[in-house]
């Protein structure tokens, strides 16, 4: 399998590579074994998540002064590609819990990082990002959940849905009103046992057997002021730019996953099924479909890595992220159906794999922004109707992943659990 081979010298590093072959291996040893029973039971998988959480990967762009690898957005999509390869649900989990991670590292006090970093570090906690909600879906303006001062608290009324992590997560970063309009938006840390929280019982869902994304219920929900994260009306910066930096490549990332995995099972099995006693994959008709399945594949894998290599540089990109989500999801669900008609009769049985990396490939569509979204925002950029981009916003704080992990290199590697 290529995955990644020949980015070396331009993405790549040895480091890379061998961060790429420990995760690959717990994937296969660890992770796989547990994909039948995750897909037969279709619970919410906790044992599996803290597992991978005390690997250390959740904290893969955590600096090394709170307990982080400081290795950077590259070493957080091959974690993620490589996992989700093996389980989109768990490869949802990890990208989720850095969605989470990442309102802590951007608008986090010193305080709250010096308290949380170290925990999500070493997989004591798993961070959540909680923003949509039922009635305005993907318009976080059109939000209602709120948040009043009571003193040296806050409290929170209100409904989120669609989290990433609900019923494994112990730190909810929830975003809710605290005044109106644009600026009246606030998030907060939000910890799991915090009286007045409730998690409705998790319901299953097409795909991600294992991977919870439930609701959130508050209800007088008190939360210590000090949990603020930055100032009163820093919500709405929180959700964006947690959604354009880590949203869109992390999702990408499970899409290229799942798109590496189709790819494989599809040409696995048009090498052994016989067709007129040749394979199946010697038919001029099938060898096409199999090249275009390896040309969208690379051709995903560069958009992302190009997307993420930026961000490490801290280089204005949010338009490289936005696209990079488009096509890799995009790309998957054309490679999905082309590796049914691969398939034919034979994929659609329940229980086959590529059955359920079809029903996992559509999961990834709409967070973080549809295809639609993604298309829009880039047609204001061809436009030229474009504002300060969060890339370059939160360049700094970007950098230093980047400058960390040139320090590990030239230390000879990364700190491995």
């Amino acid at each position: 399998m290529n995955t990644g081979e020949g980015l070396d010298g331009y993405f790549m590093t040895k480091h890379h590579h061998r961060l790429r072959d420990e995760v690959r291996t717990f994937a296969e040893t660890k992770i796989e074994p547990r994909v039948p029973a995750m897909e037969e039971s279709r619970s919410v998988e906790v044992d599996l998540a803290r597992m991978i959480a005390a690997k250390g990967w959740i904290g893969v762009t955590v600096d090394p002064e709170y307990g982080g690898m400081g290795l950077g957005h590259l070493a957080k999509t091959i974690v993620i590609e490589e996992i989700s390869r093996v389980s989109g649900a768990m490869g949802a989990m990890v990208q989720a819990s850095q969605l989470g991670t990442a309102k802590i590292l951007h608008y986090g006090s010193e305080r709250q990082k010096c308290r949380w970093l170290p925990a999500v570090s070493d997989g004591r906690c798993l961070p959540t990002i909680a923003v949509t909600e039922r009635e305005s879906g993907g318009h976080v303006l059109g939000m209602s959940s709120t948040a009043v001062r009571d003193g040296d608290h806050y409290v929170l009324n209100g409904r989120k849905v669609f989290v990433g992590n609900s019923h494994v997560g112990d730190l909810h970063g929830t975003v809710v009103r605290t005044g109106l309009g644009s600026t009246g938006l606030s998030a907060f840390l939000v910890e799991s046992d915090s009286p007045g929280l409730s998690l409705p019982e998790h319901e299953v869902a097409m795909g991600l057997s294992g991977f919870s994304f439930g609701e959130l219920y508050f209800d007088s929900c008190r939360v210590p002021a000090e949990n603020l994260l930055g100032e009163e009306g820093d919500g709405l910066k929180v959700a964006y730019s947690s959604s354009v930096l880590y949203g869109r490549p992390n999702l990408a990332a499970v899409s290229l996953g799942i798109h590496q995995a189709i790819v494989e099972e599809t040409v696995e099995f048009a090498q052994r099924r016989p067709r007129g006693g040749r394979p199946l994959s010697e038919m001029p008709t099938i060898a096409q479909k199999l090249g275009q399945l390896q040309s969208d594949l690379m051709t995903a894998r560069i958009s992302l890595y190009h997307a993420v290599h930026m961000l490490d540089q801290g280089l204005p990109c949010d338009a490289e992220l936005m696209n990079a989500k488009l096509v890799n999801v995009e790309l998957s669900l054309n490679a999905a159906r082309t590796a049914m008609e691969v398939h034919a009769a034979h994929g659609l049985s329940t229980g086959r794999k590529l059955e359920r990396l079809l029903r996992d490939a559509h999961h990834i569509y709409a967070p973080a922004g549809t295809s639609d979204i993604q298309r829009l925002r880039l047609a204001e950029i061809a436009l030229g109707d474009t504002k300060r981009q969060w890339s370059e916003r939160l360049s700094e704080r970007l950098r230093s992943s980047s400058a960390a992990l040139r320090t590990a290199s030239a230390a000879g590697g990364y700190r491995r659990r």
